[in-house]
C-alpha cells in the first residue's frame, strides 16, 4: 500500500488529516489495533466532520486507514474494560451519531478500503456515500462468532445490500472478498491493489469541479427520500428540484451547456 503523504497536523496519533485542493483525508491510524474505533478515535472523527460541514472549501472527504486493516470496528479490549451499561449506550450512541453524521454531511464521503473491514468497520463502509475497495479487502459482520449480534451495523448494511445478503453477512459472520462486496452492492468497485489511490483520485477529481450547492442538495434530498414511500417521495423531490433550478449555479450550469463552455461555480 502507499502510504498517504500529510502536509498539516497530526491531531492525534490515532487520526490523520490532510486538505490537499479541497479534498480532505481523514486516515485512521491505530494500525496495530486494527484501526479499531475506540471512544477517542470516534470523537476525534466526529469533531472533524463538524468541522468540514461547515467548510465550503472542502469538496469531498475520503476516508482511510494505515495498515492492512481498514477497520476491524470497536476496539474490544476498551468494551471488555468498560463493562458497565452507561458506557456501552454511550459508546453505541456516540458511534450512531457519528455514522448518521457521515450521512448527513454535505459533502461526498468516500471510502478507500485496502483492508479488512469488519463489524463497524464493515458499518463505516456501507454508511459512506461511495466505496472503493482493493481486491485484497475483505469484508465481515463477525459478531454472532464472539455471542454478539451486528446489529447496529446492520442497520447501514441492509439499507446497502438485499435482506438475504444482509442476513447472510450476519447469520454467518463469513467474509466476502472484494468482488463480492461490489456483486452485491456494498461497495462501487473492486480494484486492482495497486490501482486503488488512482481510482480515489479520479473519483474526487470528477465530484470536487461539480457545484458543492448541487451536490449538497442532491445528496440531503437523495438519503431523505429513500426513508419516503413512493409518492411522498415525489413529492418532495419535486420541491427539491424547484429549489435547485432557482439557485444560481442551476442557471449558470444550463447556460454553460447551451453556450458550450465549462461553468463557473459559486455555491450559490
Amino acid at each position: 500500500m502507499t502510504s498517504p503523504t500529510f502536509d498539516q497536523t497530526k491531531l492525534n496519533q490515532e487520526l490523520l488529516v490532510s486538505d490537499v485542493e479541497g479534498v480532505t483525508r481523514l486516515t485512521l491510524n491505530r494500525p496495530e489495533a486494527g484501526n479499531s474505533l475506540s471512544t477517542n478515535l470516534i470523537g476525534l472523527l466526529q469533531n472533524q466532520l463538524n468541522e468540514i460541514a461547515k467548510t465550503p472549501s472542502v469538496r469531498v472527504v475520503v476516508l482511510e486507514s494505515t495498515g492492512d486493516t481498514f477497520c476491524a470496528g470497536h476496539d474490544l479490549k476498551e468494551i471488555r474494560a468498560n463493562h458497565d451499561r452507561n458506557y456501552h449506550e454511550d459508546l453505541f450512541k456516540q458511534c450512531s451519531h457519528f455514522m448518521m453524521s457521515i450521512i448527513k454531511l454535505p459533502q461526498p464521503v468516500i471510502a478507500r478500503v485496502q483492508g479488512l473491514a469488519t463489524a463497524a468497520g464493515c458499518q463505516l463502509v456501507a454508511s459512506c456515500d461511495l466505496a472503493i475497495a482493493s481486491n485484497k479487502a475483505r469484508f465481515c459482520t463477525p459478531g454472532v462468532h464472539i455471542g454478539l449480534f451486528c446489529s447496529t451495523p446492520m442497520v447501514a448494511l441492509s439499507r446497502n445490500i438485499t435482506r438475504k445478503s444482509s442476513m447472510q453477512m450476519l447469520l454467518t459472520g463469513e467474509e466476502i472478498n472484494a468482488e463480492a462486496a461490489e456483486k452485491i452492492g456494498l461497495i462501487n468497485c473492486s480494484v486492482d491493489h495497486n490501482e486503488l489511490d488512482m481510482i480515489i483520485n479520479s473519483y474526487c477529481s470528477k465530484i470536487k469541479n461539480k457545484s458543492r450547492l448541487t451536490l449538497a442538495i442532491g445528496k440531503e434530498a437523495f438519503y431523505r427520500q429513500l426513508e419516503m414511500g413512493l409518492s411522498d417521495a415525489y413529492e418532495f423531490t419535486s420541491e427539491v428540484m424547484t429549489k435547485n433550478m432557482m439557485a444560481r449555479d442551476a442557471e449558470e450550469g444550463i447556460d454553460a451547456f447551451l453556450e458550450k463552455r465549462e461553468p463557473v461555480w459559486k455555491g450559490e
